[in-house]
């Protein structure tokens, strides 16, 4: 598992989830604004017992837990950028992205709902 993800900038997270939000999105805005969240989430819920997975954009080990080191781990979640950004935002429940298909979670602690949506803890030294 690469090193842990980095926050991005505010002001270009405000800008890509403007873009994001009037439908006009490219590539760029939707790999800063997962890799963003998924660094929010690396802070909030330090572990590796879940793999959280936005391809093609990112994958991070999260939630406190029985520690993963080779293979498939025993808790994934993935899901779509759009989605991803979504439930990060509080745009999209759990629940809703669960009933509606578009995220797929398995295993134990694989349930992020505690997390979401996610608050920026601010800047970490």
């Amino acid at each position: 598992m690469p090193a842990r993800l980095r926050p991005a900038d505010p002001a270009a997270v405000a800008a890509a989830l403007d873009r994001v939000r009037s439908g006009d999105p490219d590539r760029a805005d939707l790999r800063l604004l997962v890799k963003h969240f998924m660094a929010v989430l690396e802070d909030l819920a330090p572990g590796k017992s879940v793999e959280v997975r936005v391809p093609p954009y990112a994958a991070v080990q999260v939630i406190p837990g029985v520690r993963h080191t080779r293979g498939t781990p025993p808790a994934v979640v993935e899901t779509d950028a759009a989605t991803w950004i979504a439930l990060a935002t509080g745009e999209l429940t759990w629940t809703e992205a669960e009933r509606a298909g578009r995220l797929r979670a398995s295993g134990e602690r694989a349930d992020l709902t505690p997390y979401l949506p996610l608050h920026d803890p601010g800047p970490t030294s």
